[in-house]
């Protein structure tokens, strides 16, 4: 094999696919990436076994060939070579040999016919969509998937098809995200459960520019993601997510509007008062056209009233100031609405069209850990 590249676009495309490479793994073959040179076109591809990635890099192919290299070694190598200008050889013996102005290095490669090739997935079931609408829909809700191994489920997130609708949700039982969007066109009806880490990553491959498209094929274990250059591949989690739907309300007794980095910034000030693991909630006094935020912790209390417009009634309730300040940073709103019944029912933050939803349960006033 013999090819030559850009150094920048090799490593663009070694960052993309390094987000599916194994950090603890008992298998080294886990930690390499394919490289495969063929027509003027580089495949570059890892597996992890449940996240695959597999990008396409514009190269001058003079033999074509496949070898597999430990991914990170073969990224840093790269990022540290002196010109623009790669070239890249593997001998008979499967040694890479990279050439780059007066650099060279020879590494060993591997043979690939023990690499996890990608699995096939039948491109039937799909829905088309926006990458910087997915991206900021991931964004807006991944933050309320759970950390807890034991409920697989919930390390999740639901992305549901009814028609023209899309839905993305997330829960830890103490909190649910949901965002939904009109697609330009209907489809069939999907459920499934993406993992939270997978997503994480595709979040970071996924492009800010509004023009660029990704199509999403989804299959009874794998879902898709087909970029221009790119495919990204995971696994699906089995089982049948919470049903969000019956978990909402739009009963309540206390509405309020209230400007959302006013609050924000409120909260974060309070949280100063915390320290290592202390775990105290931030009290929310509502009266009729203000709040009074306090929060009292080992090493002091603080009180700051805000303006507000309510409708009902009066009511003190407490959060988890982590959680209200997750919901706050993703919202991209001026004003924002708060929907209470009272200190032990959950609190609503949405907008009118409901194309967001966030559910946070409060906790007990008489919380003294």
């Amino acid at each position: 094999m013999k090819f030559t590249c850009n150094k920048n676009d090799f490593l663009e495309g070694i960052n993309i696919v390094l987000k599916a490479v194994s950090g603890k793994t008992t298998m080294p073959i886990l930690e390499c990436v394919m490289i495969e040179a063929e027509n003027d076109k580089v495949k570059l591809t890892t597996n992890d076994m449940e996240l695959g990635i597999e990008t396409l890099v514009n190269a001058q192919v003079q033999t074509s060939g496949t070898v597999l290299v430990n991914a990170k070694m073969i990224a840093e190598i790269v990022r540290k070579l002196p010109e623009d200008e790669v070239n890249f050889e593997v001998d008979d013996k499967m040694n890479i040999l990279i050439f780059c102005g007066k650099a060279k290095f020879n590494v060993p490669g591997l043979e690939s016919d023990e690499f996890p090739k990608l699995p096939f997935v039948e491109k039937e079931n799909r829905i088309v969509m926006s990458q910087f609408t997915l991206k900021e829909m991931i964004r807006q809700t991944i933050f309320s998937i759970s950390d807890n191994e034991n409920n697989k489920i919930l390390t999740g997130e639901l992305f549901e098809i009814v028609g023209d609708e899309f839905k993305i949700a997330s829960l830890d039982l103490h909190r649910v995200s949901i965002r939904k969007m009109q697609l330009k066109e209907s489809y069939d009806n999907i459920k499934v459960v993406i993992p939270g880490k997978a997503l994480a990553e595709i979040s970071k491959i996924l492009s800010s520019n509004m023009d660029s498209e990704v199509v999403i094929y989804f299959s009874s274990n794998y879902v898709l993601f087909e970029l221009e250059d790119t495919i990204i591949l995971t696994r699906l989690i089995e089982g049948n997510f919470y049903n969000v739907n019956q978990m909402l309300s739009s009963d309540y007794e206390t509405k309020i509007k209230i400007n959302r980095s006013e609050f924000l910034g409120c909260i974060d000030r309070a949280t100063l008062l915390l320290r290592d693991a202390e775990k105290k909630p931030v009290v929310m006094n509502i009266m009729d056209d203000s709040v009074k935020m306090e929060m009292n912790t080992k090493i002091g209390s603080m009180d700051e009233d805000m303006t507000i417009e309510k409708e009902g009634k009066e009511l003190k309730i407490a959060f988890n100031p982590k959680f209200l300040i997750d919901v706050l940073r993703v919202i991209d709103d001026e004003d924002i609405y708060l929907y209470l019944i009272n200190s032990k029912s959950p609190c609503f933050i949405k907008n009118s069209d409901e194309s967001y939803i966030y559910l946070i349960l409060p906790v007990n006033l008489n919380y003294n850990n």
